[in-house]
C-alpha cells in the first residue's frame, strides 16, 4: 500500500488547513479492510495519535485535536482527509497518514505544517 499525502503549508494561528492522502495503486477491497489515520510528530518527540477512522468509521482524535479536527474516509476514492481548523503553534509538526490492519501498518511520506503565532 502507498499512500500520497498532500496539503500541508504554512498557516497563521487560528486558520485552517485540509491534508489529504490517498492510495491510488490499492485494490478497493484492500484499501476498505484498514484503518486509517493521521499522526504528527514534533522533533525529539514520539509519533502522536492525530485521528483515526476504523473500516467500520469508527473514529478516534487525540485529545489535543478534539473539537477542532475531523477526519474524513471516502473509500470509493480510496482516500483519508483532515480537516483541521482553529490551528495553534503547537499544532506545528509532520503529519504522516497511515494505513493499519492487525500488526501492519503502512505510513505516508510526511506533510510539514507551520503554524504562525
Amino acid at each position: 500500500v502507498q499512500l500520497q499525502a498532500s496539503g500541508g503549508g504554512l498557516v497563521q494561528a487560528g486558520g485552517s488547513l485540509r491534508l489529504s492522502c490517498a492510495a491510488p495503486g490499492t485494490i478497493t477491497s484492500v484499501f476498505n479492510s484498514f484503518t486509517l489515520g493521521w499522526y504528527r510528530q514534533t522533533p525529539g518527540k514520539q509519533r502522536e495519535l492525530v485521528a483515526t477512522k476504523t473500516a467500520s468509521f469508527s473514529t478516534i482524535y487525540g485529545d489535543a485535536v478534539k473539537g477542532r479536527f475531523t477526519i474524513f474516509r471516502d473509500n470509493s476514492r480510496k482516500a483519508v482527509s483532515l480537516q483541521m481548523n482553529s490551528l495553534m503553534p503547537n499544532d506545528t509538526a509532520v503529519y504522516y497518514c497511515s494505513a493499519e490492519r492487525g500488526a501492519t501498518a503502512y505510513w505516508g511520506q510526511g506533510t510539514l505544517v507551520t503554524v504562525s503565532s
